[in-house]
């Protein structure tokens, strides 16, 4: 008698670098599990959450999601749950006790304990297979793992540990599995992608890494996310502006302006040196889309600082800007060192005030896009419209493109069978964070 293969649902929280811890997990799993959508709602036979420990807010809704996932095992619509990740490598040590229905913990890097428990085999290759968790036309590549920077707010190298790169021919064999399964656009993430090379050659290799994933036939954007601006290396500006394969666009998180604060946030950048890179970057690279970070309330921010990084926001014109309020994190430099004297309530005063800023600068953005033609990929389909994107937007963190379907330019084809293709569109409307297009023709 034939058994029924159970059921594995896994859910992640955080950032994209968890997803693909997720997704080697499952390539794994899915030999002994039929595995379920992220947003299957019907129960498992196991779920697994991976966590993640970063920020105050980030922890609640961590903490939020092993809550509800316990609550649903009572009520019979999971098996069992697993916690892995971020937080629970933080506080190993205090959750099992605090959430005792939890069936098994397991740390942010241990994937082998972690897979023997689910009663999976680990193969030599794991660090290669991916089952995807986003739209088959993309996918995050990890380049390394953990980090060897001290900022003062940041709790990652207590977590993930010292950077470790991946070596190239492993990435370029992972990203070539990746173009074979329909993977046309690669993000490439780290905790500092820029440091890249450094531990395995001795030099920065992040432009090298370019250059040979843009070899791999089916790949046709390459962008880049999380890159430290400290040592940052002009190489990787020239392939930007030569290599029509990489998007002109680029995630360098600042933190903040003031020499005060970047000195205290020990970025080992200051304020003259921060424009001066952010000037080279749009001069080297014509067109080029920045997205930023910035965090306000850290310690040593006064009225001064403030206006100091709001006045920075308003010149520098940044096309994509996010930001977060200061949150004392046990272990880290901040934590032991500074008092967090700005109150909670006139963090989000400024945070409020600096995004409003922003949305500003982001709606002046968007409104001279109207009129330009431009290449998209095509997200999904639904009621009637196309959400695209062009390569000045990254998934899941930016603005989309919404394009109504007309049959007279896409040829008559069924709708559907373009998601995952590449259409030339003219913008034709924009409000702060989305714009609106018209087809032009299916490439």
């Amino acid at each position: 008698m034939q058994h029924r293969r159970q059921t594995l649902q896994a859910i992640t929280m955080g950032c994209s670098k968890n997803r693909v811890d997720t997704e080697h997990i499952l390539a794994q799993a899915v030999s002994c599990y039929d595995i379920l959508p992220e947003d299957w709602e019907g129960g498992a036979d196991c779920l697994l959450i991976n966590t993640c420990g970063f920020i105050g807010d980030a922890k609640e809704e961590s903490i939020g999601a092993i809550l509800q996932a316990v609550e649903r095992k009572k009520a019979g619509d999971y098996g069992r749950v697993v916690v892995f990740g971020c937080l629970s490598q933080r506080y190993s040590a205090e959750m099992p006790g605090l959430i005792p229905e939890v069936d098994a913990w397991f740390g942010a890097r241990d994937f082998t304990p972690l897979l023997e428990y689910l009663g999976v085999d680990s193969p030599s290759d794991f660090e290669i297979r991916r089952e995807l968790t986003t739209p088959s036309h993309y996918a995050f590549l990890k380049i390394s793992e953990g980090c060897d920077r001290r900022c003062s707010y940041c709790a990652i190298p207590h977590i993930r540990g010292r950077h470790i790169s991946v070596p190239v021919e492993e990435l370029v064999a992972e990203a070539s599995m990746l173009a074979a399964k329909g993977v046309r656009e690669l993000i490439v993430i780290a905790q500092d992608t820029t440091y890249y090379g450094l531990d395995l050659y001795g030099r920065r290799m992040l432009a090298e890494l370019l250059g040979r994933l843009s070899e791999i036939e089916g790949i046709e954007w390459i962008r880049i996310h999380y890159s430290y601006p400290d040592g940052f290396p002009d190489d990787v500006l020239d392939v930007m502006a030569d290599n029509p394969k990489v998007c002109r666009y680029m995630d360098i998180p600042l933190q903040h302006i003031s020499d005060k604060v970047l000195g205290m946030m020990r970025r080992h950048v200051d304020g003259a040196w921060t424009r001066a890179l952010i000037a080279k970057m749009r001069e080297r690279v014509p067109g080029v889309v920045l997205r930023t970070t910035m965090i306000v309330g850290h310690p040593g921010e006064g009225k001064k600082e403030f206006g100091e990084l709001l006045d920075f926001v308003s010149e520098a014109r940044f096309e994509r800007l996010g930001a977060f309020a200061y949150s004392e994190e046990e272990g880290t430099y901040g934590a032991e060192n500074y008092k967090d004297t700005v109150s909670a309530r006139e963090k989000q005063r400024r945070l409020d005030e600096l995004m409003a800023l922003q949305g500003g600068v982001s709606l002046d953005f968007n409104r001279s896009r109207i009129g330009t033609e431009v290449k998209v990929i095509v997200d999904s389909f639904s009621d009637g419209v196309y959400v695209c994107r062009s390569e000045f937007e990254s998934p899941e963190v930016d603005g989309e493109i919404l394009v109504r379907y007309d049959s007279a330019r896409t040829g008559g084809v069924e709708p559907y069978s373009v998601v995952g293709e590449f259409m030339k569109v003219r913008i034709t409307g924009a409000d702060e964070y989305d714009l609106t297009g018209e087809i032009l023709e299916i490439l």
